[in-house]
């Protein structure tokens, strides 16, 4: 009985504890500044080995904003109020199922990037992530056999991946960027 009691204590200490922890979060409360109404997008930086990312992964970003439509992108970094800087960090292929041979059937495509944006008016930076994360499981089309099948190369996954790194990125700059999309340490603790 003794331990009962003490067992039910514990869980009961335990869950207090944890919904105090919880109330101690305190996510930074931030608005687009007003005068922010054109951003210059400056060339992304890929810092990996995989050549050519940075201009495909630009594009997805650009056709996001413009598709967006509540800022104006303007070609040079003199006619902004704001700038979006991106850099590629690290680009992961890892191999998941592999068939009774041993070869490939599924991957995990995992990119990570920084991301920064700036207000030029103030010279200050609205927010930063330092390791925004882009992820896209996918079953190698190669290796496929079915006929119906939702199997796709690298090459598509990657596009997926640019794809949800663009919303994150578009999302963060128009609607807040107070909230938290990646495994950024972004938090702020009373």
């Amino acid at each position: 009985m003794r331990k009962l009691i003490v067992s039910s204590f514990l869980s009961v200490l335990f869950s207090i504890t944890l919904i105090s922890c919880a109330s101690l979060y305190d996510p930074a409360v931030q608005i687009l500044p007003e005068h922010v109404k054109k951003v210059y997008v400056r060339p992304f930086i890929n810092n990996t080995k995989q050549f050519g990312l940075e201009a495909k992964f630009m594009n997805a970003v650009i056709g996001e904003l413009l598709s967006d439509g509540r800022l104006s992108l303007v070609n040079t970094e003199g006619q902004s109020d704001a700038v979006l800087t991106v850099t590629i960090k690290r680009y992961i292929l890892q191999p998941l199922i592999y068939d009774i041979n041993g070869i490939t059937e599924q991957y995990k495509l995992w990119v990570i990037v920084g991301v920064s944006f700036i207000d030029k008016y103030n010279n200050t930076i609205l927010w930063t992530e330092s390791n925004m994360e882009g992820v896209h499981i996918y079953r190698d089309k190669r290796q496929s056999n079915d006929e119906i099948d939702d199997a796709m190369n690298e090459d598509e996954a990657r596009e997926i991946v640019w794809e949800k790194l663009s919303r994150n990125i578009v999302k963060r700059i128009i609607k807040g960027f107070g909230s938290v999309t990646s495994i950024s340490e972004k938090c702020r603790v009373k």
